[in-house]
């Protein structure tokens, strides 16, 4: 294992998460008939599970890789907001939290019949301003408290400002990584890196026909915006980075694939966390595709601990 990646450098690494935070409703139950009023199956709940969601999900895995973390958002003022800050209280997550009585809290509910997931109902509503320009001043103040940012974007209105915040962080040296949404990625211009999966590359790069075009175009991208680093993620094919280097990839690890849900996440947070503790970006990745494989084989957004991400390592 690299020296420089103990427990004592993760438990020291501090990571600031700032994005748009979500609250994650499962209803469990057991389908055994179909509804006489439409085709559709009939589920009995017999047991509701909530978990964290989106960037809270985002500050969760690092967390839970052993970091100290702290989720800077924007919510509404509503039982969703309480219980996600309830949550993230009990998972030693801190937090700073803006309230906006205009804003719903985002809440994703799946139902979940027989293993299988049936239906997903999400509530939410668009901003019609900046919910999280009130919180460029706690950004900055805090700032300096931290050893790298992670910006969770999901495209729902909390990140309008994130080109400002990104120079303030690079102005105060720390590496910024960045979950990217949308077809604009100028936005991100001047983070550290960026960790899109291939659908959401292919939006702003094009679809590409060959490794060699996937290389030309990426490493263009990467140039114009001002990244050190391009992290795809490849989903069966691992995972790739665009670098001054050139182009490395790791190979998928094989494991049964049970979940996709918030594998994402578990990658840019284990980026975040190794970066936070002094590994470079290129030594950062081969270690963020193994926390993605270890999540799919969870149900659900889960997350990876330090002993199952470096199972050698004596406790």
């Amino acid at each position: 294992m690299n020296e420089r990646i103990t427990r004592e450098r993760v438990a020291a690494a501090r990571v600031l998460v700032v994005g748009d935070a979500m609250l994650d409703r499962y209803w469990f139950g057991a389908v055994e008939r179909i509804s006489p009023e439409a085709p559709v199956p009939v589920v009995r709940v017999d047991r509701e599970e909530e978990r964290l969601g989106g960037a809270a999900n985002v500050a969760l895995n690092a967390k839970t890789l052993g970091a100290q973390v702290t989720l800077l958002t924007v919510v509404g003022q509503d039982e969703p907001a309480r219980k996600l800050q309830q949550l993230l209280e009990q998972q030693g997550v801190s937090t700073l939290l803006g309230h906006d009585p205009q804003l719903y809290t985002i809440v994703k509910l799946r139902v979940i019949g027989r293993n299988q997931q049936l239906i997903r109902v999400d509530f939410e509503n668009a901003p019609d301003h900046e919910v999280l320009h009130s919180m460029l001043a706690d950004y900055e103040r805090v700032l300096p408290d931290f050893d790298a940012v992670l910006f969770s974007d999901y495209g729902k209105g909390g990140l309008t400002h994130i080109p400002r915040m990104i120079e303030l962080a690079r102005a105060a040296g720390k590496p910024v990584l960045v979950d990217p949404k949308g077809s604009d990625y100028t936005r991100y211009a001047g983070a550290t890196a960026i960790t899109p999966n291939r659908a959401e590359l292919a939006q702003v790069i094009g679809a590409w026909r060959s490794e060699a075009e996937l290389l030309a175009r990426a490493q263009t991208l990467r140039t114009e915006l001002g990244l050190e680093g391009l992290v795809l993620t490849r989903s069966e094919d691992g995972m790739s980075l665009f670098d001054a280097e050139g182009h490395t990839q790791v190979p998928a690890q094989a494991r049964e694939v049970f979940d996709v849900t918030g594998a994402g996440d578990t990658v840019i947070a284990s980026l975040a966390v190794m970066l936070a503790a002094g590994v470079p970006l290129r030594e950062a990745m081969p270690i963020a595709n193994r926390a993605g494989s270890i999540v799919v084989g969870k149900f659900g957004t889960a997350s990876v601990s330090y002993g199952e991400l470096f199972p050698g390592e004596a406790p």
